[in-house]
C-alpha cells in the first residue's frame, strides 16, 4: 500500500485528488495539509508517508521552498508536485529541487494515479513534455532564458505580477511583507533588464509564463 499525504491550500483541490486516489486499491491517503506548518505537524504525527503530493503555490513557504527544506534535511520521502502551472514554468525547477515527478492539475485524473504509483516505486515520473524539456536543457545549455536565472521566489513574483496581481495581494497570498515583495520585484526588473510591470507582463507572455488572454 502506498501511503500518501496531500499538501494544497485549496480544500476542494485536496478533495478532488483524494477522491481520484481513493479509487486505486493500492493507494491510501493518510492525511491532508493546507500549508507548510500543517504539513510539518502532520509529518510528526503520522511518521511520514511514501509519497507527498505537493502544490507549488502555498501560502508562506512555497512548494519549492518545501522541496529545498526536505532535501536539506535528507528526507527519504518522495515528492510528486501537482500544480496549476504548466510544465514549462516550474517542472525543471521542481525536479532539480528534489521532486520525483511533476503533474499539471488540469490533466487527466488517471495521470495523477499513475504518477503516484511510479513515484511510490522510487522512480521518476515525467510527462513527454517534461522529457523533451530535459533533453533540450542538456543539449542546449547556452540558450538558457533570462528568467531561468531568477530565484524560485523571484520567478513566482514575476508570474503573479504578470497575472495582474497587486503587490499587496501577492504579499498577503505569500504571507510576506509588501516591502519584501517589492524587493523581489526590484530584483526581477534588474535581472531581466526591465523597467516596469507592463514590461514584466510582456516578457512573461512572450516566454509562455502566463497566458495572453
Amino acid at each position: 500500500m502506498i501511503k500518501v499525504i496531500l499538501c494544497d491550500d485549496h480544500a476542494l483541490i485536496r478533495r478532488g485528488i483524494r477522491d481520484t486516489l481513493s479509487d486505486a486499491p493500492d493507494i491510501e491517503v493518510i492525511g491532508e495539509a493546507g500549508d507548510y506548518t500543517e504539513l510539518r505537524s502532520l509529518l510528526r504525527t503520522t511518521g511520514g508517508c511514501d509519497v507527498l503530493v505537493l502544490d507549488i503555490n502555498l501560502p508562506g513557504r512555497s512548494g519549492l521552498d518545501v522541496l529545498h527544506v526536505l532535501k536539506d534535511e535528507g528526507s527519504t520521502m518522495r515528492v510528486l508536485v501537482v500544480s496549476m502551472y504548466p510544465e514549462d514554468q516550474y517542472a525543471i525547477r521542481a525536479l532539480r529541487a528534489g521532486a520525483f515527478g511533476y503533474v499539471n492539475k488540469g490533466g487527466d485524473p488517471a495521470t495523477i494515479v499513475a504518477a503516484v504509483r511510479t513515484v511510490g516505486q522510487g522512480r521518476k515520473y515525467v510527462t513527454p513534455e517534461i522529457a523533451q524539456m530535459l533533453v533540450e536543457s542538456l543539449t542546449t545549455p547556452s540558450s538558457e532564458a533570462a528568467h531561468e536565472k531568477l530565484s524560485d521566489r523571484e520567478l513566482q513574483t514575476l508570474v503573479m505580477i504578470a497575472s495582474g496581481k497587486r503587490l499587496s495581494d501577492i504579499a498577503e497570498e505569500l504571507m510576506l511583507s509588501p516591502k519584501t515583495v517589492s524587493v523581489y520585484r526590484a530584483r526581477v526588473l534588474e535581472k531581466l533588464g526591465l523597467s516596469n510591470n507592463s514590461e514584466m507582463t510582456v516578457y512573461a507572455i512572450r516566454n509562455g509564463l502566463v497566458g495572453s488572454e
